[in-house]
């Protein structure tokens, strides 16, 4: 018999209810964080640093987030050092997604770490379930791209515009297209 709680469901990548009444009243909590971090004045860089430490599960020193920003519960988000979004960047956090060091997220990007049955009765109780997304290190995502469930991207790859990334993604590649796939090796010195 399970006796976890919807939380500890959805933290452990099992089919939980997400209307259950502490996960709504936590995503209403973000979305106020993220409405207050979204209607900062973009010069408020202190202030706009200090609301995202306080949304996010861990940070490093050097992040920089552009608005408008949004995510689900913000404690499963956790970013490396010299991470830097462009505008309009979307994670939902129902599972942990973890970025390493200098990453760099280029405008309307998605990371979905949410997941819904197939089956239409199913889903239809308000089920779903998530699994995390890990972002490696010295990664560039480019404008446009949606990265789903359960997906890694290994360290030094570059993910084209407008890609979908629906399986893991090895580390040194070029990878874009829909589905997202592996283009090229990238070497240490190599130019575009």
């Amino acid at each position: 018999m399970n006796n976890l709680n919807e939380k500890q469901k959805m933290l452990s990548g099992e089919l939980y209810d997400a209307g259950d009444a502490v996960l709504v009243a936590e995503r209403q909590q973000c979305k106020d964080l993220c409405f207050e971090y979204n209607h900062l004045p973009p010069s408020k860089l202190k202030e706009r640093k200090a609301l995202i430490k306080r949304l996010f599960g861990k940070t490093e020193k050097m992040f920089h987030i552009e608005q408008p920003f949004y995510c689900d519960y913000g404690y499963n988000i956790e970013i490396g050092e010299n991470f830097y979004t462009n505008v309009n960047v979307v994670v939902l956090d129902c599972a942990k997604v973890t970025f390493g060091d200098n990453v760099f997220i280029a405008p309307n990007c998605g990371f979905y770490t949410a997941g819904h049955p197939l089956d239409a009765e199913t889903r239809n109780k308000g089920l779903e379930d998530a699994k995390p997304i890990t972002v490696g290190n010295n990664v560039w995502i480019g404008g446009g791209c949606t990265i789903l469930p359960g997906v890694t991207i290994g360290d030094n790859t570059v993910i084209g515009a407008g890609s979908v990334v629906t399986k893991d993604i090895p580390a040194n590649v070029l990878a874009f297209g829909n589905p997202c796939k592996v283009i090229k090796e990238i070497k240490n010195s190599q130019k575009y």
